[in-house]
């Protein structure tokens, strides 16, 4: 089967909907319709899956090319192909492992990797923070806050910043886009709040630039100007679609070659079968994460 060039499949995994792109990884552009389906409820592993399968067929149908690499991202640490946390999603996923059974039931490996880190990525590359040193923190603000760190354009994965404790409770209870929705606030109300998250770690981090994404971005007047932390506060660029495309471009580029695909696929000794196999720092091309220099 072609590969497609440059293209790849990117799912982005949220606690209310699960969108899904083909997307030309040279260009941060999609090359195909994006869908959206909601999120299972409950969200449990068996239910996601199913979805996630089914949005990849459609994706491979619309754009004629099977065998695509396809990335997927999670709101939740993931470590060793396995989703470690579920504050959004059912708590089945704890210490679940995804990236096998994604595996089994599509075919061939997936790229497992956080969902604000997803985002990160592609923010770095393509959007708001392409060309920017330093400290830079993507935070995407959806149901919950996922934040995605870079320093220097390299990646450290698996921050947590949502569930930072401010007043004896997870920030993102009040500063997630959800947040203000649910308690009906309006948007300087809100931007209290966000502004409050943003000052705590603006102490801790210290970063050189802050980038705001999610939905909730193409909003940016409304809430950005009324923040008064330290940091620089961008909106983000790729808005609600960087998501999906950073899952793409670190599939892309942590594909294995065909030997190795194969070797994975029929890891215990039939096609398929479940293997923890997954990308680590050192795994990728050049053993470099997708976005560093």
């Amino acid at each position: 089967m072609t590969d497609g060039g440059t293209l790849a499949i990117g799912i982005d995994v949220g606690g209310s909907g699960i969108k899904a792109a083909a997307v030309d990884t040279a260009t941060g552009s999609l090359a195909s319709e994006k869908l959206r389906v909601v999120t299972p409820a409950p969200s449990t592993p068996a239910a996601v899956v199913a979805s996630i399968v089914r949005l990849v067929k459609r994706i491979e149908s619309s754009v004629g090319v099977k065998g695509l690499p396809i990335g997927v991202d999670f709101p939740s640490v993931i470590l060793d192909g396995k989703t470690m946390t579920a504050a959004n999603v059912d708590q089945a996923w704890i210490n679940y492992p995804a990236a096998a059974h994604l595996q089994r039931a599509i075919g061939r490996p997936i790229a497992l990797l956080n969902d604000a880190d997803a985002a990160g990525l592609a923010e770095m590359r393509f959007g708001a923070g392409v060309g920017k040193p330093g400290v830079v923190l993507v935070l995407t603000l959806g149901t919950g806050v996922g934040s995605g760190l870079f320093v220097d354009g390299r990646l450290v994965p698996n921050t947590e910043l949502g569930h930072m404790e401010i007043r004896g409770r997870d920030a993102e209870r009040r500063s997630a886009a959800a947040s203000r929705v649910r308690r009906g606030l309006s948007w300087k109300a809100w931007a209290l709040d966000l502004d409050e998250h943003l000052q705590a770690i603006d102490r801790i981090l210290w970063p050189d630039l802050i980038i705001l994404g999610g939905g909730v971005s193409k909003r940016a007047e409304l809430f950005i100007p009324r923040l008064t932390c330290r940091v620089p506060v961008v909106p983000a660029l790729l808005r609600n679609e960087a998501g999906l495309i950073g899952a793409a471009m670190f599939a892309r580029e942590w594909a294995p070659a065909p030997a190795e695909a194969t070797a994975l696929a029929e890891a215990g000794g039939e096609p398929g079968a479940e293997t923890d196999a997954q990308p680590g720092a050192g795994d990728l091309a050049g053993g470099r994460w997708p976005g560093e220099a």
